[in-house]
C-alpha cells in the first residue's frame, strides 16, 4: 500500500506546498553536482569540437552574411528589427541582436559564431539538468528519486546535449534562433521553480519573466512557456491550477504579458506564416495534413538517430502509408490529455512535447520547412527525461523486491545502469562529431541531403548553388535542371540555374532563367538584380538600371544591388548618381568589396585619387585575391607619380591571374616609365604571346622600343597596331618620323 501511495504521489502531484515556499530536498554532496556539471560541459565541447570551421551555410548567407542590421549595434533600431531578406531572424530581435554581438566583436569570423552556438547549447544544458534536479527533489518526489536526483538529472542532461538530433541547431549558425529560445525556455522553467521553492520568490519571479520576454524575441516555440509553467506548478508544486493561480498569480500575469511580445513582433514582420512549402504551394491545411508523419519519424530519430537530414522537402498532404502516423499522432495527443488529469506530472511531459512543437506543427507554419529537425531541440527534453527517470523507476522497483542479497544486487544494479548511461553517452556523442563531420563544407552537407533525399528539389538546388561558388557550373546545371524536373514551378532553381548560365557566359539564357524566376515570384528582389547584372553585361544599360531599381523598390537593404546600380550609373556618366549609389552600398555593405572596388572606381574618374586608392585599399584588406582592385590601385598610384607602389601592385595582380595580357602590358608600361626598358619590352611581349592581337601591348612595347633607341622595333609595332584599327598619338607619329632610320 505505501508503494501504492508513493507512485500516486509522483504522477499526481503534491496536494500542498512546504509552508513557508520550502526549498527542495537536494542532496548535500556539492562534489558530485559540480562533477555532473563538468561532464556535461566537457562530453558537449567534445563533441562539437569539430565545429568550429564549418562555413556559413544555406539561410546564414541572407540572415548573417548578406544581413546589414548585424553591422551595427547602434543606434539599435536597426539591430532590433532585421530585413525581411534575413528570413531566420525577421521577428526575432533577441537572435539578430546576438548575431550583432558577434559581428561586433569579430566581424564574419565563423569560429566565433561557432563558440557562441555551443556556449548557448551548453547554458541550456545546464539549465535542464537544474530543472530535473530541483523537480527530483521536490517534495512529491523526493521519497523516490532523491538520493539520485543529480545523478538522473546529469544523465538527463548529458543525453540531450549529445544526442545527434541536435546538431542542426547547434552547427547550423543561424539555428541559434532554436537553441537560444530553448536556452530561454528552460531559464524561465527553472527560475519559476527556484522562485516557487525560495524565502525569497521576487527575483526569481522576475528573472523567469524577463527569460521568458527574451524567448519570446528569439523563437515562437516559447510562445507554450507561461502554460508549461503552469501545468509544472499544477503537477509538483500547488497541486491544482486554481491554487498555483492563487499563489502566483503576479509570476502568471507577468508571464502572460510576455505573449505581447510575441504577438506585436509576428504582426510586425508579417513573415511567420504562409512560408511553409518554400514556394510549392501548400496550403495550411495540407502542412496540417503532413505533420503526424513527421512527428512519428521525430520519435523515431530519438531512439534511432538515422538518417539525419538537414532539409527534408516532403510532398505534402495525406498519403495512404500516413494512416498509422495518423493513429500514432492521434493517441498521443489522447494519452497526454488523459495524463494530464489523472497523472499531472506524466501528462506534463506529453504537454512539453506537442506544445513546444505546436507553432511549427499546426495549421500556421511558422518557417519555410515543412519538416526540420531543430525543432526537437526541446522537446527531445521530454523524451530522454521519460526514458531516463522512467528506466530508474522501473529498475528500482525491480531491485527492490524482497531477496537475499538484494543490497549487492542493488549496488551491482547502479554500477551497471552508471555504465550504460556512459556507453549510451560516448556512443551519441561519437554519432554527433560523425554528422558534424557533414557540416565541413557547403558541399558536403548539401550533397549528404541530396543523398538521402534525391527527391527533395530545394537540396539539388542548393547543392547547384553552392557548387556554382565552386566554378563547377556544369554539375550545377544538372542540379538544377533536376530541380526543376521535380518542381517546374520552383522559382528558386530557375534562378540559381541563372546564376550558373551567368558565370558560364551564356547570358541570353540566364536573362530567361531569371525572368522565368520573376514571372514565378513577382517580388524575388535577388531575380531582378540577376537579371539586372546580365542586361548589364550584355550592354543593355537601361534594361539593367530598370532591373536593379526594381530590386532595391523590394529589397532597400541589398547592398550588392545599390553598388551595381551605382556602376551603371557611372557607365552612363551619371557621377553624381553613381557616387550616392556608392556610397549607400559600402554603408550597407562595409564587408562587401565590390562596393569599395565600385566606388573606388567612381572617386578615380572624378579625380579624387587619394580616396580612390583608399577604397581599392580596403576591398583588398576584405577580398585579398581581388586582382582588379590591385590593378586600379597601380593606374592610381601611377598618376599620383609614384610608379615604385604601382609596379608592386600590378606584380600582385599577375600573380593573381598570369594570363591577363592587360596585367602585364601594364607593368611593362611602368617599368618604361621608371626606364627600365629591358623589362618593360619583356612583360609587353609576354602579353602579345598571350594575345598577338592586343593593341595597349603593341603600342606600351612601340614606346619602349623608342624611349630605349630601337626605332625600327618601335616602327613595326605601330603599323602592327594600325594595322589592327588602334589610332596612334600624333606626337609619337612625329617623332617616330624624325627619329633616325627613318624612310624619307
Amino acid at each position: 500500500m505505501e508503494s501504492r501511495r508513493r507512485i500516486q504521489a509522483v504522477s499526481r502531484g503534491v496536494e500542498r506546498e512546504a509552508p513557508g515556499g520550502a526549498p527542495a530536498a537536494l542532496p548535500p554532496a556539492r562534489g558530485m553536482t559540480a562533477a555532473a556539471v563538468a561532464l556535461v560541459l566537457v562530453g558537449g565541447a567534445a563533441a562539437y569540437s569539430n565545429t568550429f570551421d564549418v562555413p556559413f551555410i544555406f539561410d546564414d548567407r541572407n540572415s548573417i552574411v548578406e544581413n546589414p542590421t548585424i553591422r551595427r549595434l547602434w543606434p539599435p533600431g536597426p539591430v532590433l528589427s532585421p530585413p525581411p531578406e534575413a528570413v531566420t531572424v525577421i521577428g526575432r530581435p533577441a537572435v539578430n541582436l546576438s548575431l550583432a554581438l558577434n559581428y561586433a566583436f569579430c566581424g564574419l569570423d565563423v569560429r566565433a559564431y561557432h563558440a557562441v552556438n555551443l556556449a548557448v547549447h551548453l547554458a541550456a544544458a545546464l539549465a535542464l539538468f537544474g530543472v530535473v534536479r530541483r523537480t527530483l527533489a521536490l517534495p512529491a518526489m523526493a521519497a523516490r528519486f532523491g538520493p539520485a536526483a543529480t545523478g538522473l538529472a546529469a544523465a538527463v542532461a548529458l543525453i540531450w546535449t549529445l544526442h545527434p538530433i541536435q546538431t542542426e541547431s547547434v552547427t547550423y549558425v543561424v539555428q541559434r534562433a532554436e537553441a537560444l529560445g530553448g536556452l530561454f525556455y528552460l531559464v524561465t522553467l527553472y527560475s519559476a521553480v527556484r522562485g516557487a521553492t525560495s524565502a525569497r520568490p521576487a527575483p526569481w519571479y522576475a528573472a523567469a519573466a524577463s527569460a521568458c520576454a527574451l524567448g519570446m524575441a528569439s523563437k515562437e516555440i516559447v510562445a507554450s512557456a507561461p502554460l508549461i509553467v503552469l501545468l509544472y506548478d499544477r503537477a509538483f508544486l500547488a497541486g491544482s491550477l486554481r491554487e498555483a493561480l492563487r499563489r502566483r498569480w503576479p509570476l502568471y500575469a507577468a508571464l502572460a504579458a510576455t505573449w505581447g511580445i510575441l504577438a506585436a513582433l509576428l504582426l510586425a514582420s508579417g513573415q511567420r506564416g504562409g512560408t511553409a512549402g518554400f514556394g510549392l504551394n501548400m496550403s495550411p491545411w495540407e502542412y496540417l495534413a503532413a505533420q503526424p508523419a513527421f512527428i512519428v519519424h521525430y520519435l523515431r530519430l530519438c531512439f534511432w538517430p538515422d538518417p539525419l537530414v538537414l532539409d527534408y522537402g516532403w510532398t505534402a498532404g495525406a498519403r495512404p502509408g500516413d494512416a498509422p502516423a495518423y493513429g500514432a499522432a492521434a493517441l498521443l495527443l489522447a494519452a497526454t490529455g488523459v495524463a494530464l488529469r489523472r497523472w499531472p506530472g506524466l501528462g506534463l511531459l506529453g504537454a512539453w512535447f506537442l506544445a513546444i512543437l505546436a507553432p511549427s506543427s499546426s495549421i500556421v507554419p511558422l518557417v519555410g520547412q515543412v519538416a526540420a529537425e531543430h525543432r526537437m531541440y526541446l522537446p527531445l527534453a521530454a523524451v530522454v527525461a521519460l526514458a531516463v527517470v522512467g528506466g530508474y523507476a522501473l529498475g528500482a522497483r525491480f531491485l527492490a523486491r524482497p531477496v537475499a542479497g538484494g543490497a549487492r544486487r542493488r549496488l551491482i544494479g547502479r554500477v551497471l545502469a552508471g555504465a550504460a548511461v556512459f556507453a549510451l553517452a560516448a556512443a551519441l556523442g561519437a554519432a554527433t562529431f560523425r554528422r558534424n563531420q557533414d557540416y565541413r563544407t557547403a558541399v558536403t552537407i548539401w550533397e549528404d541531403t541530396v543523398r538521402k533525399r534525391p527527391e527533395n528539389p530545394r537540396a539539388q538546388s542548393n547543392l547547384g548553388a553552392v557548387m556554382v561558388r565552386e566554378g563547377r557550373d556544369s554539375e550545377a546545371l544538372e542540379k538544377f535542371n533536376e530541380a526543376l524536373r521535380l518542381a517546374p514551378d520552383y522559382a528558386d532553381a530557375w534562378y540559381n540555374r541563372g546564376l550558373a548560365r551567368a558565370q558560364r557566359g551564356d547570358l541570353e539564357g540566364a536573362v530567361g532563367d531569371f525572368s522565368q524566376a520573376i514571372a514565378l515570384r513577382p517580388a524575388f528582389a535577388a531575380a531582378y538584380s540577376g537579371r539586372a547584372g546580365a542586361w548589364q553585361r550584355l550592354g543593355r544599360l537601361d534594361l539593367a538600371l530598370e532591373g536593379y531599381t526594381r530590386a532595391l523598390d523590394l529589397a532597400p537593404h541589398d547592398a550588392a544591388a545599390w553598388s551595381n546600380r551605382g556602376e551603371v550609373y557611372r557607365r552612363l556618366r551619371r557621377h553624381d548618381l553613381a557616387a550616392s549609389d556608392a556610397a549607400r552600398a559600402t554603408l550597407l555593405g562595409p564587408d562587401l568589396a565590390e562596393a569599395w572596388f565600385n566606388r573606388g572606381l567612381v572617386r578615380q574618374e572624378e579625380g579624387a585619387l587619394d580616396d580612390a586608392a583608399g577604397d581599392y585599399t580596403r576591398a583588398l584588406e576584405l577580398a585579398p585575391d581581388y586582382a582588379d582592385a590591385y590593378t586600379n590601385r597601380a593606374a592610381v598610384r601611377l598618376l599620383a607619380r609614384r610608379p615604385d607602389l604601382a609596379l608592386a601592385d600590378y606584380s600582385k595582380a599577375i600573380d593573381l591571374r598570369p594570363a591577363d595580357p592587360a596585367a602585364w602590358s601594364n607593368r611593362g608600361n611602368t617599368y618604361r616609365l621608371m626606364s627600365n626598358f629591358s623589362e618593360a619590352i619583356r612583360d609587353c611581349t609576354h602579353a602579345l604571346q598571350l594575345a598577338p592581337d592586343y593593341a595597349p601591348a603593341l603600342l606600351n612595347r612601340a614606346i619602349a622600343y623608342y624611349e630605349s633607341g630601337a626605332y625600327d622595333k618601335a616602327r613595326s609595332d605601330v603599323e602592327a597596331c594600325r594595322r589592327l584599327g588602334r589610332q596612334v598619338d600624333e606626337n609619337f607619329l612625329k617623332a617616330l618620323r624624325e627619329a633616325p632610320g627613318a624612310a624619307p
